[in-house]
């Protein structure tokens, strides 16, 4: 049942908590509509007002991509990320009067209220979060609501805001803590797998010596039942041990791949414009070698060392001299692996150069194939891949037989250390110093010694190669993610006031200024339109628009709000963007323009396809809108997809559109036909439309006209057109002598 239907209308004191509500520091206001809320969230958001920290249930709900009610885990999420720390308990009788309030009640039907502790007469206040009536009940029936579940909510004192650290092991740490118990179960079940494989060698002795030198069959049964009920044993304990790791270790590349991702997506545009997809690809996938490292042999090589430790001192109850030679074989592993290093390292290093450089020219070559078939130069593109993929052949080749080359001494140093154990054993049976049972045993065992020797130095190699990938994918995750305010205003949609104060901007620290000194005012519901020549800035007046960049100098006020001091996601998700060349994704139709705001039904769907112009082809579609839409497009003409575009940016009822040369590249039909549409498609919104084509800003408002980064004129159609030597005026002419 929805909060609202557990709290008892009759019971609505709305004026008297809203007043004990602001005492507390609760902001009431801070909800939104009833009909447009959600429990989990709208409750999350008030428990945030009285931190005084703001935020917006419809902001949270875009943050986590919601298309549902958000459950316990998706509050956690958005506490964390306003700045809050939550966790859930299960609280009984004697603690519910101590609950820290508000907190946030879990109830059975699967959705929240606020709790606000315990009042005057001995009963439990609840609050529906979405209109704030409150019903007080006793323990008996707050617990048939709850069984006891609460979000405990508390402000984190560092804040959304805190520095970033940098990435190395550390990163992984708080992931693999938080499976320290299935680590702990592996890490047990390993030390029983240790203890197995000492008890072996000892059976072998008193087989050799006790049984065969007295011919006891008996005691022969009895051992080799034992022996293969501890093999049976060993064997369950390894299976369980690999499920318990493997189950782990799955559950943690999804978390790292989560946090990588994310914060991939977090990045400003610059960092895409100045990398190859291909190198970001190639450093992506080197967290799983990292992952593997961490859970894998770095895992067990301190239980290793400690019962080679345990090993050696069994040798050394077995004979002193055997011992010592075991012992004098560990300084050969690890010199081994000492001299091997850097000349391993320079090998790894240029293995994964080489791996990168031909993984970026094999996507570029996917993403471009039709600019490739259409100049006939595949023949070209397949010798500069050879070649590529040879080199990376070569330093993978290069990086394998160094490290076999660190593997055979190894083994040859093994080798010796076997030989020298067999001379020494041979002599001390035949001195009586030692049985023959006993030498067996102490062969095994220092076996068991030198496998954990040549695992450690194995260990050291990997650790070379690991250092390497983790500074592959640091130049991911030490980029900096764009700059979030760490007190995000949480603000209404804009009505679409727009002002640019004096605005300077240039790409690089070096670069010229591509804007120089802009002051532009754009009213609510305006439609502007752009002209000038190429690099003249127009597109990156609406770049500095939607925060993908930061003004060099100067103020962009949306509303009167400076933009640099709000969630550049609550920006953009109030900016529509339609561009010449727009990405539709291998999804259906429904989902493309559905993507901005996945929750929309059918019908809203098919508004905004009319709206855009698209129905018409949609609807002859076989499939129509579950016409699966083929990589980047392809199976679509450039109007339908341009078409598809517009709906997709109106999906959100963004109060400001961009149109950067959305018709340029269009024929005359398709453009006809979204410019029908247009009067419907700018209602209610403030619009600016960048285009080489005049037609298409004939009918705007205003009319800038940029140069070199400077406005040079502004005015409407009829006003520029009569300006012998103006801008506008020289490329009308222009167009117009063409179309004439």
């Amino acid at each position: 049942m929805p909060p609202g239907l557990l709290l008892d209308e009759s019971t609505n004191c709305m004026e008297t908590f809203n007043e004990e509500c602001r005492d507390a520091g609760l902001n009431p206001d801070a909800t939104c509509d009833p009909q447009q809320a959600e429990s989990g969230l709208t409750a999350l958001v008030a428990i945030a007002s009285y931190y005084h920290i703001p935020a917006r249930p419809e902001a949270l709900s875009r943050e986590l991509a919601l298309t549902g009610g958000a459950t316990c885990e998706h509050l956690l999420l958005a506490a964390k990320a306003i700045g809050l720390k939550a966790r859930i308990v299960n609280v009984s009788e004697e603690r519910m009067a101590k609950l820290p309030r508000p907190a946030i009640a879990v109830l059975l039907d699967g959705t929240f209220a606020i709790f606000a502790g315990q009042v005057d007469d001995g009963h439990f206040r609840l609050i529906n979060p979405l209109g704030f009536t409150a019903r007080d009940m006793d323990f008996a029936a707050l617990q048939k609501l709850t069984e006891g579940r609460f979000l405990l909510v508390q402000r984190r004192f560092l804040g959304p805001g805190t520095a970033q650290k940098a990435f190395g092991f550390s990163w992984f740490l708080p992931s693999i803590w938080k499976y320290r118990r299935a680590f702990a179960h592996v890490l047990v079940a390993s030390l029983f797998i240790q203890i197995f494989s000492l008890v072996t060698p000892l059976f072998f002795q008193i087989v050799v010596d006790k049984v065969l030198a007295h011919r006891s069959y008996s005691t022969l049964i009895v051992l080799v039942v034992g022996l293969v009920a501890v093999g049976l044993f060993d064997v369950l304990l390894q299976y369980l041990r690999t499920y318990a790791l493997s189950h782990t270790t799955n559950r943690i590349d999804v978390e790292l791949g989560r946090r990588l991702f994310r914060h991939l997506l977090n990045l400003p545009l610059s960092y895409f414009e100045t990398r190859a997809a291909g190198q970001t690809v190639a450093r992506m996938r080197e967290l799983e070698t990292i992952r593997d490292f961490l859970t894998g042999q770095g895992l067990f090589s301190g239980l290793d060392l400690i019962f080679t430790g345990v090993f050696i001192a069994v040798l050394f109850a077995y004979s002193t001299t055997l011992a010592w030679i075991v012992v004098a074989s560990i300084p050969c592993y690890l010199a081994i692996g000492f001299l091997i290093r850097p000349f391993l390292k320079e090998r790894i290093d240029e293995k994964f150069n080489r791996g990168a450089f031909s993984q970026q020219l094999l996507v570029e070559s996917i993403v471009g194939a039709q600019t490739l078939k259409a100049a006939a130069v595949e023949p070209i593109v397949a010798a500069q891949w050879e070649e590529r993929f040879a080199a990376y052949v070569r330093s993978s080749f290069a990086a394998t037989m160094m490290a076999a080359k660190g593997q055979n001494a190894i083994q040859f140093v093994s080798k010796v250390t076997g030989v020298l154990l067999l001379l020494f054993g041979a002599q001390a049976v035949i001195n009586g110093e030692l049985t023959v049972g006993a030498l067996i045993a102490f062969n095994m065992i220092a076996g068991h010694v030198a496998q954990p020797v040549l695992r450690l130095s194995q260990l050291w190699q990997d650790f070379q190669q690991v250092q390497i990938s983790v500074s592959r994918p640091s130049d991911i995750l030490n980029a900096q993610a764009e700059f979030r305010p760490t007190s995000p205003q949480a603000l209404p949609a804009p009505k679409g006031h727009i002002a640019f104060r004096n605005v300077t901007f240039r790409y690089g620290a070096g670069g010229r200024d591509v804007l120089q000194d802009v002051s532009l005012t754009i009213r609510p519901g305006e439609v502007i339109g752009i002209v000038g020549p190429s690099g003249s800035g127009k597109s990156t007046l609406t770049k500095l628009l939607q925060r993908f960049y930061v003004p060099s100098a100067g103020q962009i006020l949306v509303d009167g709000q400076d933009i640099a001091q709000v969630d550049p996601a609550w920006l953009r998700s109030n900016i529509g963007v339609v561009l010449q060349e727009n990405l539709l994704f291998n999804r259906t139709i429904h989902d493309n323009i559905a993507l901005t705001n996945p929750a929309m039904s059918r019908e809203q769907v098919i508004q905004l396809a009319k709206l855009s112009g698209a129905d018409e082809f949609i609807v002859k579609l076989p499939c129509g809108y579950d016409t699966m839409i083929e990589e980047r497009g392809a199976n679509l003409s450039g109007g339908q997809r341009q078409r598809l575009a517009i709906a997709r940016a109106l999906a959100t009822n963004p109060s400001i559109l961009i149109m950067d040369e959305a018709t340029s590249a269009l024929d005359y039909e398709s453009e006809r036909i979204i410019l029908a549409n247009m009067r419907e498609i700018v209602r209610g919104r403030t619009v600016i439309i960048i285009a080489h084509r005049l037609a298409t800003v004939r009918g705007c408002n205003r009319i800038i006209g940029m140069t070199d980064g400077c406005i040079v004129e502004e005015g409407t159609h009829e006003s520029l057109t009569v300006q012998t030597n103006g801008l506008y005026s020289r490329l009308w002419q222009l167009q117009h002598g063409e179309l004439a």
